[in-house]
């Protein structure tokens, strides 16, 4: 058996992880914005559109961001932030952050990753981008994180921080973490939506606050 490294960063999904928005698809970002500007039917419908259609998930996200065309930003930022956390985040990214890389690997949304980053205090956040101007949503985008392919988006991660995959620790919730968990050293499920995390995780956890003392002890086994 290969010797374990030490984890020297932790990287973290956002939606349905570090942020849970009631009452949207998948806790998401994307659907808390399209509620907040009074677009979620259509977001929707577009999610039920192209979640089937992996192959096509720039054009979704290309679509979505087309539903907040002139929606002024304020509108929607006084609805999604602050964001709100899971049970736990800010306990143990303050016991993380002096001893470990800390960021953001998502197909969410910049605005709210952006938000986390700072008011966390992470090392940085990557995740796809609406762009505004003049205070308002200008309906294009930039797909920077496929939600089926998470795992090319970390490896560049890797490459740019100068981190071997096998010292990330990962934290995840669905399905599309997949790909990630597997080529990383540690992976952990946090309040996990599909049965399957549980089959692949290194472990699985419902409070973040449990999640320093699991990292602590990975290199110590």
């Amino acid at each position: 058996m290969n010797e374990r490294r030490a984890i020297r960063a932790v990287i973290f999904d956002l939606d349905g992880t570090l942020v849970r928005y009631d009452g949207v698809e998948f806790e998401s970002s994307w659907g808390a914005i399209a509620a907040a500007a009074g677009v979620r039917d259509r977001s929707l419908a577009l999610l039920r559109e192209y979640l089937p259609r992996k192959e096509a998930y720039a054009e979704w996200v290309a679509a979505d961001a087309a539903l907040l065309a002139g929606v002024p930003y304020a509108q929607v930022a006084e609805r999604v932030l602050p964001a709100p956390y899971a049970k736990g985040v800010r306990e143990a990214v303050a016991q993380l952050r002096p001893r470990y890389q800390l960021g953001i690997l998502s197909s969410g949304v910049d605005i709210v990753a952006e938000w986390v980053r700072a008011d966390l205090g992470l090392d940085f956040a990557v995740a796809n981008r609406v762009h505004v101007r003049d205070g308002a949503f200008t309906g294009t985008s930039e797909t920077v994180v496929s939600l089926w392919a998470k795992d090319e988006a970390l490896r560049a991660v890797a490459r740019r921080e100068r981190i071997g995959l096998d010292e990330i620790c990962f934290v995840g919730d669905h399905v599309n973490d997949i790909p990630v968990i597997r080529i990383v050293g540690m992976a952990v499920a946090a309040n996990p939506k599909d049965d399957v995390l549980l089959e692949v995780a290194d472990h699985v956890i419902e409070r973040f606050d449990d999640l320093p003392e699991l990292v602590d002890a990975w290199s110590l086994r």
